[in-house]
């Protein structure tokens, strides 16, 4: 197979395993000249090279933005957030913002997350009975982190019709590779944007004890956080939350619908869920790759990367690297030892809400094998998104449901 790697090809983002290997093999330090679509850029590939570099924020650099494309954010209309920001001012914001998302109080969500789960898959399981086909990632998947964002925020009831649409239309912008110019959603973005903005005006005047209420209650240097401070957090939790949790949820689903063995080893011992959960992270990675940019000429296998330069961290290679993971690393092994990984990165911009992600996979997980063990899904029938960014589904019909018992139509 004859190198090529285009971060926008459909081909390779349909399968971009196969360029992966090529390039962590013959070319771990990829330069990609400039097109009329895409920047000149450079990737690594190898699961050592970019473990380190997202370690070393003085090299490279996540101020400039975490995509290929131009001020991505700023386009958008939305504030500059934590996870476009470097140390030491990324460190002490994210040290006072991270309170939010302690074990502790992320394990106080579980019992509502837990009810909303079971409503979905009743809900479900009986329509699936009834003959209809649902489709697993838009009804059962993405809605969980939605609703778990709208609980975190503290979003009333009354108000929750509206979020979801504005939740999945950052998401969309997000997965559609911040095409600049093709943001249908910008209005929804710029109507979330005005609703938190209303919001923390209200918790200022009446204090709470939500994740908006702590983030209006917090101080830094004794000094309370800005309106914008706040709101870029807001967008963070948001775009980072929402549809890559969705992903996971939906990969694993997939991945068991492809090793039914797999799947019954769950079915039989559900505290194999945890670690099955990394498995599916570390195979079909939410997010495939971020950008960094170089401050210095950097030096890796001969090879160097000027100063001020887009380097692409490709996260979903890395966690197929053989090098790291052994001859085994493309197959699926929910008993695999994983004492590190690059799903969530790592360093200064490791996940601050890996804990809630995990939590919400871990309760689909368990609820849905529980009521549906023989549950699959029909990958040629779904629809993937098409970013070079993050990995997932847009939709994800459901091949079949069942019960303890015995199938059910689906």
């Amino acid at each position: 197979m004859t190198l090529s790697y285009d971060p926008l090809d459909e081909a390779f983002l349909a399968n971009p395993y196969p360029t992966y290997a090529l390039l962590r093999d013959q070319d771990p330090v990829h330069h990609h000249a400039a097109t009329d679509e895409v920047p000149e850029l450079w990737a690594l590939s190898r699961f050592a090279d970019i473990w380190e570099s997202v370690r070393t924020p003085g090299d490279f650099s996540s101020a400039q933005g975490l995509t290929f494309y131009p001020d991505e954010i700023g386009q958008l209309g939305l504030p500059p957030n934590l996870v476009m920001l470097d140390p030491p001012v990324q460190t002490r914001l994210r040290a006072l913002i991270g309170r939010g998302f302690t074990p502790k109080r992320v394990e106080q969500l579980e019992g509502t997350i837990r009810e909303f789960v079971r409503r979905q898959l009743l809900s479900i399981g009986e329509r699936a009975g009834e003959g209809e086909r649902v489709d697993l990632h838009q009804e059962f998947s993405s809605t969980i982190p939605t609703f778990m964002l709208a609980e975190l925020f503290g979003v009333a009831e009354e108000d929750r019709l509206r979020f979801g649409p504005w939740v999945h239309a950052l998401t969309a912008i997000q997965n559609d590779g911040f095409r600049i110019g093709q943001l249908d959603g910008k209005g929804a973005v710029a109507e979330l944007l005005t609703y938190f903005t209303e919001q923390i005006a209200s918790r200022r005047q009446s204090p709470s004890d939500d994740l908006l209420g702590s983030l209006v209650a917090a101080e830094l240097d004794g000094e309370r956080l800005s309106d914008w401070d706040i709101l870029g957090f807001c967008f963070v939790v948001v775009a980072g939350g929402s549809d890559t949790t969705a992903s996971l949820i939906s990969h694993g689903i997939a991945l068991l619908s492809e090793r039914p063995d797999q799947r019954e080893l769950l079915v039989k011992d559900p505290t194999l869920i945890s670690n099955a959960l990394i498995e599916f992270l570390r195979l079909e990675s939410s997010v495939q790759g971020l950008c960094r940019t170089t401050t210095r000429d950097v030096t890796l296998h001969d090879t160097t990367i000027p100063a001020g330069q887009k380097v692409m961290m490709l996260y979903g290679s890395a966690n197929r690297d053989p090098r790291e993971f052994g001859d085994s690393a493309d197959v699926l092994d929910v008993r695999r030892t994983i004492p590190r990984h690059l799903a969530f990165s790592s360093g200064p911009h490791f996940c601050i809400g890996s804990h809630l992600a995990r939590l919400q996979a871990k309760i689909a997980f368990e609820e849905l094998l529980a009521l549906h063990p023989h549950v699959s899904v029909d990958t040629a029938a779904g629809e993937r998104h098409r970013s070079p960014f993050v990995r997932g589904w847009v939709s994800l019909p459901a091949g079949n449901f069942s019960t303890p018992d015995g199938p059910a139509a689906g």
